[in-house]
């Protein structure tokens, strides 16, 4: 390389960086705001799931305790004291429900009535307590207007479709369809997800109804 090229290239870069230079002095505060914006941003992400687990901590705190209680009626004003915002606002209330089963039947059936009636309870707690309603209401409702609703609740991607098979299965024990049962408890098997407590029930129910389990 000759000293005219050297010299060339050296001047070349120079102006190079001097472009560079004017470029970040004319545009590096929209680089550092970016740093800023992204920084923050991320900070800020961080503090709402630090609230939200807080919050979550901090329900779930209350809840204990209020189960801690000494007897029923204790339970039940003490879950009837903890506030809660959103969907999770029915929480406290299934949980009384739940208390209320053995003591007062009737008491809790209203209450997860209400629920289950709620728009603003949200489509999981209003699941959670048509499913309840089902096992406690039993033969007070018509065979097909619990069929209906077990149905439903069984749908593909349902969160508590399992459950609900499962209970269709005993309703039709409760109708003398044991075939239809043992049909569907064993495709019950075949689903995957399910609990060991469920599968274990399912089983026995299908060796107690005359069925056979797959070997495999």
């Amino acid at each position: 390389m000759s000293d005219t090229d050297s010299f060339i290239e050296e001047v070349t870069e120079e102006v190079r960086r001097d472009r560079l230079f004017a470029l970040y002095k004319r545009y590096g505060w929209i680089a550092a705001l970016l740093v800023v914006l992204l920084v923050g941003g991320a900070a800020a992400i961080e503090f709402r799931k630090a609230q939200r687990a807080a919050t979550a901590q901090s329900l779930g705190d209350a809840l204990l305790d209020a189960a801690d209680e000494s007897d029923a009626a204790a339970r039940a004003a003490a879950l009837a004291r903890v506030e809660v915002a959103g969907e999770a606002a029915v929480v406290p209330d299934l949980l009384r429900a739940a208390i209320a089963v053995d003591a007062d039947p009737a008491d809790a059936i209203a209450a997860l009535r209400e629920i289950s009636a709620n728009a603003e309870s949200g489509s999981l707690y209003q699941q959670i307590a048509d499913l309840k309603l089902v096992m406690l209401e039993g033969t007070s409702r018509t065979t097909e207007d619990r069929l209906a609703t077990l149905v439903a609740l069984s749908a593909p991607g349902a969160p508590f479709r399992h459950l609900a098979m499962e209970q269709q299965a005993m309703i039709m024990v409760e109708t003398g369809d044991r075939d239809g049962a043992i049909s569907l408890l064993l495709g019950l098997l075949e689903e995957q997800g399910v609990s060991a407590g469920l599968r274990q029930r399912a089983s026995q129910l299908i060796v107690a109804l005359g069925g056979e389990l797959d070997a495999g």
